[in-house]
């Protein structure tokens, strides 16, 4: 057995459901910490995190990553318990195999390897590690970038352990992620019998025109790395229960899925402007996650490389896909990616990864560390 795969299989033995983090951090540390790494615990709330770094010279590589896992769903539709590692045919299967435990261990592994390698390299190696990114991610990575940004510390290169690869592993890269931004609007009417049309004000009626702007708006057409900025109703929630009621007021849950063709502010503006157009009473309460977006460059690079020659892939590089905590890291550090296992089976059922795609993936992280601080 490979370390990688043995680490990999010591981690999904925790039972980290987000945002506990069950001994994985203390696991990982206790591997750094011999190697001269300076680690500093960082809880918030009741999230554990830590950062870690050898060397203080630039430049500055960080590996980043989480610890938690999302809740396994019924175990008893598991092929294997989520929890007890196990390997059939060819695959490791536990519930943060994927997402993203193997790239934890790959991580510790490949850094191992590096400075047996290379013991006088250049620069320095940090690691951020989290166990509130599968959960509300309020007091995990924001938290430690908000206080390494307050004594003025920032990093060269970031490469978060996310699972990005699509259908082989190597194929995708992300350089980037769209922004979020949320709306929950509440549009204020008359409450009233609906047999009385002339005394009430039918706050669905009145919305339903600023609906169908916003939905035929074009808010940008995206740009070389982004598609364009997408606009979208989750929830709209309005009346009594009754039939004979018209409501007082609906609620309305929207999303926008924002590239860096538009910007917070711009898409804020023109939503109010639809709305006042309209000539509605309400309220509008926004909650904002930003995009991040690396172009080609030294890191992009390096990493690119690492895969061609590990896999034998050329990846792709990417910006799909949901959020993540790359946007929080892209605030102290210019280059970011993401790069990791397959996505086919996170958050699901019997989550896994291929063992023979282990080592490669440590190799990668590896060969990169090679390339930037050799």
């Amino acid at each position: 057995m490979s370390k990688t795969l043995e680490l990999a299989k010591d981690l999904i033995s925790r039972q980290s459901n987000t945002p506990e983090d069950a001994g994985c951090q203390e696991l990982m540390i206790s591997r750094l910490e011999p190697l001269g790494f300076k680690i500093e615990r960082m809880r918030f709330g009741n999230v554990d995190n830590f950062y870690a770094r050898l060397g203080t010279s630039s430049p500055l590589l960080v590996f980043a990553g989480h610890t938690d896992v999302v809740p396994t769903g019924p175990v008893e539709k598991w092929h294997t318990p989520p929890f007890e590692p196990t390997i059939k045919d060819g695959m490791l299967y536990g519930r943060g195999a994927a997402d993203m435990k193997t790239s934890c261990a790959a991580f510790v592994t490949a850094i191992e390897e590096f400075l047996v390698e290379n013991p006088d390299h250049k620069g320095s190696i940090g690691l951020l590690i989290t166990s509130d990114e599968e959960g509300v991610a309020v007091d995990g990575t924001v938290k430690v970038v908000e206080a390494l940004k307050k004594r003025n510390e920032h990093f060269d290169y970031c490469i978060v352990g996310e699972p990005t690869s699509n259908k082989v592993v190597g194929d995708m890269i992300k350089n980037g992620r769209r922004g979020s931004l949320s709306g929950k609007l509440t549009v204020k009417g008359i409450q009233g019998h609906i047999a009385y049309p002339h005394l009430v004000k039918n706050p669905i009626h009145m919305v339903a025109p600023a609906i169908k702007d916003m939905v035929e708006t074009v808010w940008d057409t995206g740009n070389e790395y982004f598609p364009p900025t997408s606009w979208q109703i989750s929830n709209m929630n309005g009346g009594t229960g009754a039939t004979n009621v018209v409501p007082g007021e609906v609620e309305i849950l929207f999303n926008f899925r924002f590239c860096t063709a538009s910007t917070e502010q711009s898409l804020k503006e023109r939503v109010h402007a639809i709305l006042d157009r309209h000539e509605l009473e309400y309220d509008l309460v926004w909650e904002y996650s930003p995009p991040y977006l690396t172009p080609r460059g030294n890191l992009v690079d390096a990493i690119s490389a690492s895969i061609e020659a590990a896999y034998g892939v050329t990846p792709e590089l990417s910006t799909t896909g949901g959020t993540s905590d790359g946007r929080f890291i892209a605030d102290i550090c210019k280059q970011v990616i993401e790069f990791g296992p397959l996505n086919a089976t996170i958050h699901k059922l019997n989550e896994c990864v291929a063992v023979k795609d282990i080592e490669p993936l440590k190799t990668t992280y590896k060969l990169t560390l090679e390339k930037l601080l050799k």
